[in-house]
């Protein structure tokens, strides 16, 4: 029974972690984005500025969401919708033509 209850509470304990990883690997690679795509011109600086004002609201979110030291499903549900959307928005940015020269 105990042994039972031991591989439960690890097992829980390893899925709770991989997403604060996929959040902050999310994060870096939406980084990462923006700033190939200033370098490369595909994106304006008005378009990186709200871009990275995007990532600064996953960043507080997440700050918001782990200062109680606990996330709830409801807070991770809003991290996560959050970067998806900057996701599709950095996408929507890169290609919709518009030139920094």
């Amino acid at each position: 029974m105990v042994l039972v209850m031991l591989t439960l509470l690890i097992g829980h304990a390893a899925t709770a972690h991989p997403n604060h990883k996929n959040v902050k690997k999310m994060q870096y690679n939406q980084h990462h984005r923006i700033k190939h795509g200033v370098q490369s011109g595909q994106l304006t600086h008005r378009e990186a500025t709200a871009l990275r004002m995007q990532q600064a609201k996953v960043r507080h979110y997440k700050h918001m969401a782990m200062s109680d030291g606990r996330v709830t499903p409801a807070e991770r549900k809003l991290i996560v919708n959050t970067q998806r959307q900057a996701n599709r928005n950095i996408y929507y940015q890169k290609h919709d033509r518009q030139k920094r020269y």
